[in-house]
């Protein structure tokens, strides 16, 4: 069995419930969703869904840094919309994350969010 290591950083929020913001074994971070939480206040942050979605994706970036990797090593993502009307305001905000590489493979799907969240999203990446 490989090494199993725990992730956590200050650079994301604190989590929600009983979880780590990542784990990494066997050459690969499985990191827990993200929401638009300010790691500062622990609050969602205002302004509606590219908002949210850029905050989600920098506290994504925030964990994969800590374990060694990056959104270049980002294999998957699952995108959890609270409404999928916000999906192409949604692209927007994620292809300037992921459109300068080549982009990781995708779900997206459409949920009921806690705490006011619009969007949501783990992913699975590569260690460093």
């Amino acid at each position: 069995m490989s090494e199993r290591r725990v992730v956590n950083t200050p650079d994301a929020p604190d989590a929600i419930g009983p979880y780590s913001h990542a784990i990494v074994g066997g050459g690969l971070v499985h990191c827990s969703g993200q929401v638009g939480l300010d790691p500062a206040t622990g609050q969602i942050v205002e302004g509606g869904i590219a908002a949210q979605a850029e905050r989600t994706l920098a506290n994504l970036r925030a964990v994969l840094e800590a374990a060694g990797s990056g959104v270049e090593g980002v294999l998957k993502c699952t995108v959890y919309l609270n409404d999928f009307a916000d999906f192409t305001a949604f692209n927007e905000v994620y292809e300037r994350t992921f459109g300068t590489i080549e982009p990781p493979a995708r779900a997206c799907v459409e949920v009921n969010l806690p705490m006011g969240a619009l969007v949501e999203i783990d992913c699975v990446a590569l260690a460093g």
